[in-house]
């Protein structure tokens, strides 16, 4: 989004990825049957037709350092997101069978387009039956991700109400549509089994109390109401956290204590960090949050590197 309105501008933009392809989530981490990964190559073709550079597999810091893009660029945008994946910091995580969700979700992705070499494997679901913790966007991806691989059961268990699950309405419902069970106030307590892997999730029921600090109400347990879900997979999408790159500090690039990169929100050059010539948008910035939202500020960003390069 970003390149995107710099091109349009006149400035030219060389987009550095990580990934084999572009794209970022929207082609390793939203599942086909909601994206069609042609979509984002033809996204591809229409940028490199604009002027835009595309270089993949390559991560910043590794292949190529902070130092270089600083000496070759008159300005520097990151959208890098949050990768941290939030643990339950309950019992047998560690387990095998347990997944994290983004994990699982690119995997599938490797899988459907067909990668000889992917770097995570993929992870079969068939004939299993699964539990996914967590009631978000991500959650919801995880759920339909599995009923589409065969999983004899799927299960999503969260904390609180229907009300207030965080993930949209419409993939709720969608979820249930496709067979999808849904247990609602249900925290988990542990993932139980051995060496051979997961037999189940132990989960107490919960109640809404009052509201914390994020104005939400809080899951408060309900003693005597402990029970184990069956399961021999489970994956947990708690969300995630950002992921600030250990080089930000060396580069005047200040972070928040939630790592959070610290930009102006207001003033002449909107998305400017505490290094001026470096700009940045998107989930490193807000936290977790939609699409839209970093496409958003993927293009305010353009604007105040336009006008911090007076153009």
């Amino acid at each position: 989004a970003a390149a995107d309105v710099l091109a349009r501008t006149g400035i030219r933009s060389v987009v550095f990825d990580s990934y084999p392809e572009i794209g970022g989530l929207l082609t390793y981490g939203i599942p086909p049957f909601k994206l069609e990964k042609e979509i984002v190559n033809q996204r591809r073709q229409i940028l490199e037709g604009m002027g835009v550079e595309f270089v993949l597999n390559t991560r910043i810091g590794e292949d190529k350092s902070f130092e270089e893009l600083e000496a070759e660029f008159d300005a520097v945008f990151l959208g890098m997101g949050t990768y941290t994946y939030v643990r339950g910091e309950f019992p047998g995580e560690d387990l095998p069978g347990v997944y994290e969700a983004l994990p699982y979700l690119v995997s599938n992705v490797y899988k459907v387009l067909r990668y000889e070499d992917a770097p995570m494997p993929w992870v079969n679901l068939e004939g299993r039956n699964v539990v996914v913790l967590g009631g978000g966007d991500t959650g919801m991806d995880c759920v339909r991700t599995a009923i589409r691989h065969g999983a004899a059961s799927v299960t999503c268990a969260y904390l609180r109400d229907e009300e207030n699950m965080p993930g949209s309405r419409r993939e709720v419902q969608n979820s249930k549509e496709e067979g999808i069970e849904f247990l609602f106030n249900r925290q988990p307590l542990e993932i139980v089994g051995g060496e051979n892997g997961v037999t189940g999730v132990k989960v107490i029921e919960t109640q809404l109390g009052s509201a914390g600090a994020d104005g939400r109400r809080r899951p408060e347990p309900v003693p005597g109401t402990e029970e184990v879900l069956p399961a021999d997979t489970v994956i947990v999408a708690f969300g995630f956290r950002p992921s600030p790159p250990d080089w930000l500090a060396n580069h005047s690039i200040e972070t928040l204590p939630s790592g959070k990169v610290r930009v102006a929100s207001h003033g002449a050059h909107p998305h400017q960090t505490t290094n001026p010539k470096v700009f940045a948008g998107g989930d490193m910035v807000r936290g977790s949050d939609l699409v839209v939202t970093a496409v958003f500020e993927g293009r305010e960003a353009a604007k105040g590197i336009s006008s911090y390069l007076g153009v």
